[in-house]
């Protein structure tokens, strides 16, 4: 996965309070550093304490001293309690298919410390710090991307390099976990009681690639907010739509937003102000621009809240609390993760909906019936094709992630010999938002391209707004004018590649805007 563009070097973040997804997806995109502060390594160590008191007190304690799952009746006896957590990452680390990308990994390790860092887990000081060491140098394990129907296999392969086994990448290197170790003047760990355990549950699979999910969506909207609005004013829409005073009448922040900002972007339009009282009322794609976009916007809230509240929450099972004199062990469902399933597939929803209003304004642009433009925006009528195949293209992405959106919350199954009876697929759900991101990128690209070529083939003097035309001449520093002279999807991954390094903020601002 290739987001990028936000490239400022951040400080070191000191990880003393719970992290936001702001700074797990900078962690991840190994912008940032992590530290644990001593206030974090004390909570560490004190619950690690009330661990061993569970030990010497034969407290009965899932995956501390019982098997786990359908086994979690059995008794282990401490001196196989270490060899339990080791078992744990051998048979839960069954994922298959391609990898994750490092940034995802880095994202779940991320949030798998901030987890451990809420101080009821249990496990070492010793562990959390070895994974934040990997993080820090840049050290990613190998993680198969399938297999997973709530967080278990993902976090097993995670867990394995750092009892040296699996595979890890190192300077863009597949290694065998023991020698990116080494390389690293790292010996592997041998795991005490719960510590496997530890590492497999909770929901940080699912919430830290939520947070690459929310930091992603955020940089899109913008785009397909700053897009739209190129759309909309070489379409010669009418300006009235997003009045302040209409805006106004509907209790949306969302949409009062996204009028707003359109309004700022097309102050002082030429164009605009020429194409008045040229028709009643545009299409939906175009005159809705507010009402979607700013529902997505109120989604991406909604989602945004959601994620930061998971990231404020104790996620293990079982959570230990107490002291060492009077420790407690809580089983409990904390990792099931249904509320952050329900907001990866909202926002799956929302941002497929985006990547349809892009196609759909792309379409009225390829149309010479409704836009008054050359058929296709192509130069040349019949013999050249322009962007009508790029259309295609982009309907193709709409459709792929209208089927994506589909909810994986509600799949469910059963698992473990009837033990968890009901699942929530919070981490698949996570990985599909993912995925209609990525499709969501290409079709704004592909519209990006379309608004400038519609620029480019308008009648008449009229000026763009000026803080269009920063937005216009970006693209155009790297992709000429389209006259069927070179393979359009080449210009297609350009203008994608621009989206996800620059931000329509960044832009204006280097233009003094």
């Amino acid at each position: 996965m290739e987001f990028r563009g936000w490239n400022k070097k951040m400080a070191k973040i000191i990880l003393d309070a719970p992290l936001t997804w702001s700074q797990i997806a900078a962690i991840a995109r190994h912008e940032s550093e992590l530290e644990l502060s001593p206030g974090t390594r004390v909570k560490l160590h004190d619950a690690n304490l009330i661990v061993r008191a569970i030990i010497e007190k034969n407290i009965p304690a899932y995956g501390v001293n019982t098997g786990v799952g359908a086994l979690s009746q059995i008794i282990v006896p401490p001196a196989q309690q270490g060899e339990l957590s080791k078992n744990i990452l051998m048979s839960h680390a069954v994922g298959v298919g391609a990898p994750l990308g490092a940034v995802e990994t880095r994202a779940i390790m991320a949030a798998s410390v901030n987890n451990f860092a809420l101080g009821y887990s249990g496990l070492r000081p010793l562990v959390v710090e070895r994974m934040v060491e990997l993080l820090n140098a840049g050290c990613s394990p190998i993680v198969p991307r399938q297999g997973s129907v709530g967080y278990l296999s993902h976090r097993a392969h995670i867990g394995l390099v750092l009892i040296g086994y699996g595979y890890a990448e190192l300077n863009g290197e597949r290694l065998p976990a023991k020698e990116a170790l080494a390389r690293l003047g790292l010996e592997p760990l041998v795991l005490q009681a719960k510590e496997g355990l530890c590492l497999v549950n909770g929901t940080a699979c699912a919430t830290g690639l939520g947070c690459l999910a929310v930091a992603w969506a955020e940089h899109l909207m913008n785009w397909a907010d700053a897009i739209a609005a190129m759309s909309f004013e070489s379409q010669r829409c009418q300006i009235s739509a997003l009045s302040q005073t209409a805006m106004a009448l509907h209790a949306s922040p969302g949409l009062v937003e996204v009028a707003g900002k359109l309004r700022n972007l097309l102050s002082g339009s030429g164009i605009l102000a020429a194409a008045a009282g040229r028709r009643t009322q545009d299409a939906l794609s175009l005159r809705g621009i507010p009402q979607v976009h700013g529902a997505v916007h109120d989604v991406w809230n909604n989602v945004a809240t959601m994620v930061e509240r998971e990231l404020h929450s104790v996620t293990d099972n079982p959570v230990i609390s107490g002291t060492p004199e009077a420790p407690e062990v809580f089983s409990q469902a904390h990792a099931v993760g249904a509320a952050i399933g329900f907001a990866m597939d909202h926002l799956a929803i929302a941002m497929a909906q985006l990547g349809t209003m892009s196609e759909r304004r792309l379409d009225r642009m390829v149309d010479p019936l409704v836009n008054g433009l050359p058929a296709f925006l192509a130069k040349s009528n019949g013999v050249a094709s322009g962007f009508m195949i790029a259309q295609y293209t982009s309907l193709s992405l709409v459709s792929e992630n209208r089927r994506l959106a589909a909810p994986s919350s509600l799949d469910s199954g059963v698992t473990s010999g009837l033990q968890e009876d009901m699942l929530c697929h919070a981490t698949p759900a996570a990985l599909k938002v993912l995925d209609i991101l990525a499709n969501t990128q290409n079709i704004l690209a592909i519209e990006y391209l379309a608004a400038c070529q519609s620029y480019d083939l308008l009648p008449g003097e009229a000026a763009p707004a000026a803080r269009i035309l920063p937005l216009y001449q970006a693209l155009r520093r790297e992709v000429a004018t389209y006259a069927d002279d070179r393979p359009l999807g080449e210009d297609i991954a350009i203008a994608a590649r621009l989206l996800g390094k620059y931000s329509p903020e960044g832009l204006l601002r280097d233009a003094g805007l």
